[in-house]
């Protein structure tokens, strides 16, 4: 590539915008590190290398490690009342191929793509939108720009800093070759033809892979690129020579040369980290393989750190309040039916079996972490009382059983509850198998139907699953500022009510209108919070919200608190030994920044 050759040429200091972010590594505890070297992962699956924007984490303003946003890839940002964002750029930053990130990356993404019907045929994504209505953007001059809303937009920034990056901005240096209002058409068909799809906009979306990571000539702002493609069984991907970032030294991140994910079969990651044939781990480890992570531990030169993991909850169960089965949607309606098996759980047994004794039992809530914490959250609905959960099964009608002490549903079937899952976690499949005894104890039948986790997302979405078993909360550890919507039926993927989130979500198209109050009030509160940028209301908006979610039952968790083995070899320096692990807000390590950590010496090398 031309911009990687003319890199090669140039000192690391011609290659820094203007006014680099300078990292204070001493002041976070950290040490000045040495270039070079790679660090090799593994992915279960080649779709899974788009994971590494979340682990290396760049971003327009991002999270540090006590979750305050700041600028990153912007030279800074001003906010208005959350009305008006008007972004800095660095002068001199440059794209990974060594062409200039302006301004116009901005508008291209808004206006050429985001705007445009055959690229983006839903338009521009939900968090630009506020009561309706677009952003005006302006382009100020080459280093700013503005996105100005009439009414208050605090989603904006956090979802700039969220693990899956947006990307509002493109190259548009590179993309416009394929975009019909730039590209001559002879051009751009015999592209289309050559690329074998149906027409430009397949083309232009099929190259425009910032996040899948499956288009190693598109250039990129983070610290690493890829160089190759699927089918493939490593993927390699080089460090970017024009990285904005460096220590105060002056030297230029990230450290690290290469970042190497090789595919394997999930099954294997545990054996394969106990092999040493991973540097760096995480993703796809979970509390089971500890032990055998353990025992490789001295003789591959690797240390298995234990961060505590921020979810709501590790097993949750979510009634479906949209079944199409009309005596289960009355039953899953009724909250003395939800909180009845709630109480109906022993959630000591389950830690102990699951977590060793180490979690959290009670709702699925936030964790202690964060500071909208309170213990009624967590405990409100969730001791273990049996009895009580007969006598409200009782209340709700389901007094008659068949000869085996199975009670009956109004119209005569057994009350079996069909647990639906996607299968992918042991922990998961195992927690159910305690909580059908339990819930045998009262006369509630459990069936579990491990199953793909796209067929079990669109049985939700039509309404055939009478219950789903998943994890909790992702956005555990919220701050104020964040927003709360995973709390209200506004998103069709949750599987508590997927037709109430689809009527939001498609503007009231398809889909079903909330029509239970107590929902509704978590819709209102969830408009509310959007709607200013006052964060004392934000937070007394959060309390709300999970206040009526611990009362309604609307998901009844279990436990929290799974440790998250992080493998690690012992002389890869900068890592934490002990961090929250979450997808939301810490992106996995992401802000634990992953282009900091550097090859330490080696025994022989150091004991000199």
């Amino acid at each position: 590539m031309p911009g990687l050759a003319r890199a090669a040429d140039e000192t690391a200091a011609a290659r820094l915008p203007a006014e680099p972010l300078v990292v204070d590594l001493a002041a976070a505890g950290r040490e000045l590190g040495r270039p070079g070297g790679e660090i090799v992962t593994l992915v279960a699956k080649p779709r899974d290398i788009r994971y590494i924007s979340a682990y290396s984490y760049a971003r327009l303003v991002g999270y540090d490690e006590s979750l305050a946003l700041k600028a990153d890839l912007l030279a800074q940002y001003e906010s208005q009342d959350d009305k008006v964002f008007t972004f800095t750029l660095r002068a001199g930053h440059r794209w990974s191929d060594g062409q200039p990130f302006t301004a116009e990356d901005f508008r291209y993404w808004w206006e050429d793509v985001a705007l445009n019907k055959e690229l983006s045929p839903s338009g521009p994504p939900e968090f630009m939108i506020v009561d309706g209505q677009l952003p005006r953007f302006e382009v100020l001059d080459p280093l700013r720009v503005r996105f100005t809303w009439d009414r208050p937009n605090p989603r904006f920034l956090p979802e700039l800093a969220s693990p899956r990056d947006p990307f509002i901005y493109r190259p548009a240096h590179y993309l416009k070759q394929f975009h019909a209002r730039y590209a001559p058409k002879n051009d751009l068909d015999a592209a289309v033809k050559a690329q074998k799809v149906k027409g430009w906009a397949t083309l232009h979306n099929r190259l425009d892979a910032m996040f899948e990571q499956t288009n190693p000539d598109l250039p990129t702002l983070q610290p690493w690129r890829v160089t190759n493609t699927a089918p493939a069984a490593r993927f390699v991907f080089v460090r970017n020579p024009y990285y904005h970032r460096v220590d105060r030294n002056g030297q230029q991140l990230p450290y690290v040369d290469r970042v190497l994910m090789d595919i394997a079969a999930a099954g294997l990651f545990a054996a394969k980290a106990n092999a040493g044939e991973a540097d760096l781990l995480f993703r796809g480890l979970t509390m089971e393989d500890i032990p055998i992570l353990r025992e490789g531990e001295r003789a591959k030169g690797y240390r298995t750190h234990l961060w505590p993991s921020a979810r709501g909850s590790e097993i949750a169960l979510y009634p479906n309040l949209t079944a199409a089965d009309p005596v289960w949607r009355r039953l899953n309606r009724d909250v003395r039916f939800r909180r009845a098996l709630s109480l109906a759980i022993d959630r000591r047994t389950l830690n102990n079996a699951l977590l060793f004794g180490l979690g959290t039992e009670g709702n699925d809530t936030v964790v202690e972490g964060s500071p909208l914490y309170k213990p009624e959250y967590r405990t409100l609905h969730a001791q273990y009382d049996p009895e009580e959960a007969s006598r409200l099964l009782d209340t709700v009608g389901l007094g008659a059983r068949n000869g085996a002490g199975i009670r009956l549903l109004p119209d005569g079937r057994e009350l079996e509850i069909v647990v639906e899952t996607d299968g992918e976690s042991m922990m998961l499949t195992d927690g159910l198998t305690l909580i059908a005894e339990f819930w045998r104890e009262v006369g509630v039948k459990l069936f579990v139907k491990p199953q793909d986790r796209t067929v079990l997302r669109n049985r939700a979405y039509a309404g055939l699953t009478t219950m789903v078993a998943a994890q909790g909360l992702d956005l555990a550890m919220p701050t104020a500022e964040m927003p709360p919507d995973e709390l209200a039926p506004v998103h069709q993927d949750t599987y508590a009510w997927p037709k109430w989130g689809q009527f939001v979500e498609t503007k009231g198209k398809e889909g079903e209108p909330v029509d239970i109050p107590e929902a509704k009030t978590l819709l209102d509160l969830n408009a509310q919070w959007m709607a200013t940028g006052d964060a004392a209301m934000q937070a007394r908006i959060w309390g709300e919200m999970l206040r009526n979610r611990a009362e309604n039952q609307w998901v009844i968790g279990t436990v929290a608190g799974a440790l998250q083995p992080v493998v690690a070899k012992t002389r890869l320096v900068n890592l934490p030994d002990r961090a929250t692990y979450s997808w939301k807000p810490t992106a996995m390590i992401g802000v634990y920044r992953m282009d900091e950590f550097f090859w330490g010496p080696e025994r022989k090398e150091a004991a000199r």
